[in-house]
C-alpha cells in the first residue's frame, strides 16, 4: 500500500501503527494536491486519490492538525504551514503559542487525524479520530514532531502533565489521534496494529 505523504515522520509512525500492513513511501515524481479543502477528511481523500491514480495501488493518506479552543479551532487544516510557507515545526509552534497566550480564554486544544483509504478497486473510506488536551506555555520533550512539545493529552490522566514529546512512542501510539484512527483502519483491513501499552 502507498502512503501518500512526503513527511518521513508520519511514514515512520504509520509503519509502527500498522505493522501488519506493508507501507511504501510516495514514489518520486508524484505530486500531491495542495492541502486545501473543507476539512481533514476531504484533504486526505484527495491525496489518496492522487496516489492511487498515479500508481494503481491501494493508497493511504493522512491529514491531521491541531486546533486551539481560544482560536476557534485554528490552525486546523493549516497546521503544517501556520507560520507561513516553508515554516519549521518550531516556527509554527511559536506562532500558535503566542496567539493562544494573547487570546486568553483557556489553553484547551485537540489534535484531529483523518486517514483516507482508496483501495485497489477504487473503494474509498475515511477513518477520523481526535485527541483532546491542552497547550502548555513552553515546549518540553525531545520526541514526537510538530506541536507535540507543547501538547499535553487528557488521555494520560489528570495528574500526568507530560507532553506528547515526553511520552514513549508506544504510549503516544496508544492515545494519539493518528493511533486511534489507525486502529479503526486496521480493524477494517483485518490487519494488526502496534501492541497497546500495558
Amino acid at each position: 500500500m502507498i502512503f501518500a505523504s512526503a513527511n518521513r515522520h508520519k511514514l515512520r509512525e504509520m509503519r509502527e501503527l500498522l505493522p501488519g500492513v506493508a507501507l511504501e513511501g510516495l514514489p518520486e515524481g508524484v505530486e500531491l494536491p495542495p492541502e486545501e479543502g473543507e476539512g481533514f477528511a476531504q484533504i486526505a481523500l484527495e491525496k489518496a486519490r492522487v496516489a492511487h491514480a498515479a500508481t494503481g495501488e491501494a493508497a493511504l493518506a493522512d491529514d491531521s492538525g491541531i486546533g486551539a479552543d481560544a482560536l476557534g479551532g485554528r490552525p486546523g487544516i493549516h497546521s503544517s504551514r501556520y507560520g507561513g510557507e516553508g515554516a519549521s515545526d518550531e516556527e509554527n509552534l511559536d506562532k500558535l503559542l503566542r496567539e493562544v497566550t494573547a487570546a486568553g480564554g483557556g489553553r484547551g486544544a485537540h489534535y484531529t487525524c483523518a486517514l483516507a483509504l482508496v483501495e485497489a478497486d477504487g473503494t474509498e473510506r475515511v477513518f477520523e479520530a481526535r485527541c483532546e488536551g491542552h497547550l502548555i506555555e513552553r515546549p518540553r520533550g525531545e520526541g514526537g514532531f510538530g506541536y507535540d512539545p507543547a501538547f499535553v493529552p487528557d488521555a494520560t490522566g489528570p495528574d500526568d502533565e507530560r507532553t506528547m514529546s515526553e511520552l514513549s512512542q508506544a504510549e503516544k501510539n496508544e492515545i494519539s489521534h493518528r493511533g486511534l484512527a489507525a486502529r479503526e483502519l486496521a480493524e477494517h483491513l483485518g490487519a494488526g496494529t502496534a501492541p497497546a501499552r500495558r
